[in-house]
């Protein structure tokens, strides 16, 4: 009895402690919540078009990493499973010709290797083991063998000799000779000496074949259709420190190693791609104009190079992800149009017909355009389903007929309550220049009530926000703010005209397209003009810094990775020869005005808005004495302000998710410092 007494209030304990945590859950978007969120990336469709496999992204909270595994489905939706489980890194899945096996990239023993998998009884084997990582692997015709890139180090002597230290003396690390312009990289660090090679493999294992030398990158490699020559990109040039854009395509013989120069024009050319009867060659790239923003065109030639024509002249659009038609008679190719993503055909005459759009949501901190597909032989695709309140999920079609198989955050999103995100489009008071952006507002949006705003500004600044997933702009919105982003002009998607209106010129009318947006939304009369704020990160950084030297409407600002000073950026950050080339006119020493003009720094006397700094320490793209520079001057012209330093992340903060938490945290925590009414709803937990 007293046993049954004892269960029946451990039953009813458990009743009651499951009823108060259930209560405790909130139906809006937490902090912690960006552990829990997934996306669906790289989805490969299978020759005959009847299955796909896809890259499911998750995060693991103990370990704040970010991991995948490979998942197949039929494509009408059944039979979804794993292929690969485990806390790992399962990427780049493909396709044999014939659909009995794939290849794939994992460092579930440690470190990047590539693994064969029979899809028939599911068996595997490890068949490149190597301490680098191979990449962009690719099968051949005759399914036999594989290539791919892969880094091989080469040892550069210092010239700086040093005597021999006395035995058991402990000296510092020798001095470090530097003697390249490009020695480090955001995300990387300094540079190893090395340089990206080709290979190929046998598919019954053994020691890869290094297939190319000498001091350059060597791009992804495609395969020939008589499985002798493989064709790929690179800058051979000597000069290629300097002109880093002016890359060719080459061919290379399998057999007697001869190398072929294909293309021979200035700018970049890639992306070579074989048509199925092996006689033409397609590919992306532009005469360069060292404009700030130039689209990227689909050419097509003979296979040798000869007879090259513009195909895709008629589209003021990036052509991208390029791939054959089974007839050889035109292309399937991915592109942005007015932030929309889309996949569409071009003839060889250029006729452009769209399949499908809504392709995005694989960037879960910004809503940035993304997206991938692959399409077979019969015209079946799989691409990246997007949606504005999930990120991406698997979407399958053929001509437009589409249907979403997966829904990977339904045990999260299902009782959540997300912003809605609302398209507008508004005239820049600049000159009436059409601009588009977007209204996210809190999940319990009631329009008869003031809310405070958040002017979220993207970076680039050549690039492109879009109607997709952000876990960044959610958060805000379930913060009680209004969130308005924008692409002001200079943004891709627009066309070349559009995308250059801030060339050599930047910021400037960018400034009004931005203003311009905060007045169409203060317009519809649910905004407090008096709780106005303003972020932006990278681009947006510059952008929002200008911006406070410019206006004092708004309460405050978090400059994010910002440019505060052209001058010292161009001779510090990782793309030097780029920036003062293409950005600039001439040199920070030929021009200093026109440096100063457009820094933000420039404008420091005006500024009065509070402000806070975030930057990643180890940012190269944007180094941290940018924002340094910025603190200290509005510390010493007495301006409310703050930095955060967010230890050992580079220029992309979100690389791991409680840096992204942290961010949007330490954004909300500044502008709730500044905001009239106090903020009731905890979402930090």
């Amino acid at each position: 009895m007293k046993l049954l007494k004892r269960l029946s209030y451990s039953i009813l304990l458990s009743v009651f402690l499951i009823s108060s945590l259930s209560a405790q859950v909130s139906n809006r978007l937490e902090m912690l919540d960006i552990f829990n969120l997934e996306f669906v990336s790289d989805p490969q469709i299978s020759p005959d078009g009847q299955k796909v496999i896809y890259v499911r992204n998750f995060k693991d909270i103990m370990t704040d990493r970010s991991l995948s595994n490979l998942w197949i489905a039929n494509f009408d939706g059944t039979q979804n499973r794993p292929l690969t489980t485990g806390e790992q890194n399962d990427r780049s899945p493909r396709w044999s010709h014939d659909g009995t096996r794939i290849v794939y990239t994992s460092n579930k023993d440690g470190k990047s290797e590539i693994y064969l998998r029979w899809m028939d009884s599911g068996d595997e084997m490890v068949l490149v083991n190597s301490e680098k990582s191979p990449s962009s692997i690719t099968w051949s015709p005759d399914d036999k063998h594989l290539a791919f890139n892969m880094f091989v180090p080469k040892a550069k002597p210092s010239p700086i000799k040093m005597p021999a230290k006395p035995k058991g003396a402990t000296w510092n690390a020798p001095p470090k000779y530097v003697d390249d312009l490009s020695w480090r990289r955001d995300g990387v660090g300094e540079l190893p000496q090395g340089n990206q090679q080709l290979f190929t493999v046998h598919v019954s294992g053994g020691t890869p074949r290094q297939v190319t030398e000498g001091p350059f990158n060597h791009g992804n490699a495609t395969w020939g259709k008589d499985g002798k020559h493989l064709y790929f990109s690179a800058n051979m040039r000597e000069d290629r420190e300097f002109e880093g854009s002016d890359s060719d395509i080459y061919s290379v013989s399998l057999t007697t190693g001869v190398l072929k120069k294909l293309t021979n024009r200035y700018g970049p050319d890639g992306s070579p791609n074989i048509s199925p009867d092996g006689k033409l060659m397609a590919y992306l790239g532009y005469d360069d104009k060292y404009k700030g923003y130039q689209i990227s065109k689909l050419y097509v030639s003979n296979v040798d190079g000869s007879n090259s024509r513009l195909v895709s002249g008629k589209l003021d659009r990036d052509v991208g992800n390029i791939k054959w038609a089974a007839d050889g008679k035109g292309l399937y190719f991915q592109y942005v149009d007015k932030a929309h993503t889309k996949i569409a055909h071009i003839t060889l005459k250029g006729k452009v017909t769209d399949i499908t759009e809504g392709l995005g949501g694989m960037s879960l901190g910004r809503p940035y355009t993304s997206g991938g597909y692959s399409i077979a032989d019969n015209g079946n695709y799989a691409y990246t389903w997007a949606e504005t309140h999930e990120p991406a999920d698997l979407g399958v079609g053929n001509n437009g007929n589409n249907r979403r198989i997966t829904k990977v955050n339904e045990d999260l999103l299902d009782y959540k309550k997300l912003g809605q995100v609302e398209e507008i489009w508004y005239k820049s008071s600049a000159d009436g220049l059409d601009i588009n952006g977007w209204i996210v507002k809190p999940a319990d949006f009631d329009p008869n009530k003031k809310y405070p705003l958040i002017l979220e500004i993207h970076g680039g600044p050549f690039s492109s926000y879009g109607p997709v997933f952000s876990g960044e702009i959610q958060l805000m919105a379930a913060a009680g703010y209004v969130v308005l982003y924008t692409n002001p002009r200079g943004s891709t998607s627009y066309g070349y005209d559009f995308g250059n209106e801030i060339d050599k010129n930047y910021p400037s009318k960018d400034y009004d397209d931005l203003m311009s947006g905060v007045d169409e939304v203060i317009g519809r009369g649910y905004i407090d003009e008096s709780q106005l704020f303003v972020t932006g990160g990278s681009g947006g950084g510059v952008l929002t810094s200008w911006i406070v030297g410019k206006t004092d409407r708004f309460k405050a600002a978090v400059v994010a990775k910002p440019v505060i000073n052209w001058y010292s950026w161009a001779l510090y950050a990782d793309m030097s020869a780029f920036a003062t080339r293409y950005w600039f006119e001439k040199k920070p020493w030929e021009d200093p005005e026109k440096y100063m003009k457009h820094s933000p720094i420039s404008l420091i006397g005006n500024v009065t808005t509070p402000t806070m700094l975030l930057t990643g320490e180890a940012d190269l793209r944007t180094p941290i004495h940018e924002s340094e520079q910025y603190y200290t001057a509005l510390k010493l012209k007495g301006v409310e302000t703050a930095m955060v330093r967010i230890p050992g992340a580079y220029h992309g903060i979100a690389a791991r998710p409680s840096n992204l938490i942290g961010k949007v945290s330490a954004i909300l925590t500044w502008f709730d410092k500044y905001r009239t009414e106090s903020i009731s709803m905890d979402i930090r937990r």
